[in-house]
C-alpha cells in the first residue's frame, strides 16, 4: 500500500520521482529535479480523484493518454502561471521609448512580435497597449498583431477570456485603464474588444521546432527560462535567435541571464537584447 505523510500526502519514492522528472523534461524541457516537495504536493490530490494509488499508476496514465485531457491538467498543476498588467516596467518603457521608435523607421507596415509563454495574456494585451499608444492615429497603416503561446490549455482559455482581477491591473496607468478595460458587475476587469483583437494565442511547446512564416521583430520571453536546465537554456535561445529578424530584439525576465558570448545577441540593458551587428544605442 503506497504510504502518505502526517499530512496527508501520499508519498514519492526515489524511483518514482525520477520516472516524473524524466517524463517531464525529456517532453518539455522543464526540470524538476528540485522540485520533489512541489510534485509531491501538487499531484497527491490529482493521484486520489483518479482513482489510483501510486505515482507510477498516474504515470502510467500520462503516458497512454491519446487525448491529451490528463496532460493538461498534469502541466496545469506543476507549473505556475502567475502574471500581472506592466510587471517588469520596464521592458514595456523600452518598447515604447527606443524599440518601436527604431523599427518603425526600419519596417514596411508590419511589426512581428511574439509572447512566449504567455501565461493568462497580460504580458501580450500589455503590448497590445503600447501599439495602440505609441501607433496612434497611424495604428490602422500597421500589423502588429502578437502571437502569444503556452503549453497549457487551462491558461490559454483564461488569456481568451480576458477577464482578470482588480490586483492584476493596479500597475497600469489610470488612463489606460479607463481606455483598454471594462468593468463587470462582479468586480472583475475584462480586456476590451480592440485590443483583445490584437492577439491570436495557440498552444505551443517550446521544445518543439519553431516553425513560422518569417522571422520575428520582438520576442518576449520572460520568467520561463526559470524552470529549465542550462543545457535546455542555451538551445532555446538558440532557436529564439533563429527566429529573430536582425535588428529585432528579445527581451527576457530581470531574474533570468543570457550568456552573450554563445547566444549572438547583443546586449542593451539589463534582460534586453538585439540580434544586430550595430545595436541600437541607447
Amino acid at each position: 500500500m503506497q504510504s502518505t505523510s502526517p499530512h496527508g500526502l501520499i508519498k514519492i519514492s526515489d524511483a518514482e520521482f525520477k520516472s516524473v522528472a524524466d517524463f517531464v523534461y525529456g517532453r518539455y524541457g522543464i526540470d524538476l529535479s528540485k522540485k520533489r516537495q512541489l510534485v509531491e504536493g501538487r499531484l497527491s490530490q490529482t493521484i486520489r480523484e483518479r482513482g489510483l494509488g501510486s505515482f507510477d499508476e498516474y504515470m502510467q496514465l500520462l503516458r497512454n493518454d491519446r487525448e491529451g485531457d490528463e496532460i493538461t491538467h498534469f502541466l496545469n498543476r506543476i507549473t505556475t502561471n502567475h502574471s500581472y498588467f506592466a510587471r517588469e516596467l520596464k521592458h514595456f518603457e523600452f518598447l515604447m521609448d527606443h524599440a518601436l521608435p527604431f523599427l518603425e523607421k526600419n519596417r514596411s507596415r508590419e511589426l512581428r512580435i511574439w509572447s512566449a509563454g504567455c501565461s493568462a495574456g497580460q504580458e501580450a494585451y500589455n503590448i497590445a497597449m503600447v501599439m495602440d499608444q505609441y501607433f496612434g492615429s497611424r495604428k490602422s497603416q500597421w500589423d502588429t498583431r502578437i502571437l502569444a503561446t503556452d503549453i497549457s490549455i487551462n491558461v490559454l482559455d483564461k488569456a481568451r477570456q480576458a477577464v482578470y482581477a482588480e490586483d492584476n491591473i493596479k500597475d497600469l496607468p489610470p488612463a489606460w485603464k479607463s481606455k483598454y478595460l471594462n468593468k463587470l458587475p462582479d468586480g472583475t476587469v475584462q480586456v476590451n474588444e480592440t485590443i483583445r483583437k490584437e492577439v491570436i494565442f495557440k498552444i505551443f511547446n517550446l521544445m518543439d521546432p519553431f516553425v513560422y512564416k518569417k522571422p520575428f521583430d520582438i520576442i518576449f520571453c520572460r520568467n520561463v527560462m526559470i524552470y529549465f536546465d542550462q543545457e535546455t537554456r542555451d538551445a532555446l535561445v538558440d532557436k529564439f535567435f533563429k527566429a529573430t529578424a536582425n535588428d529585432g530584439f528579445f527581451m527576457i525576465g530581470h531574474s533570468e541571464v543570457l550568456d552573450r558570448e554563445r547566444s549572438g545577441y547583443k546586449f542593451l540593458r539589463p534582460s534586453i537584447f538585439q540580434k544586430s551587428n550595430t545595436p541600437l544605442v541607447i
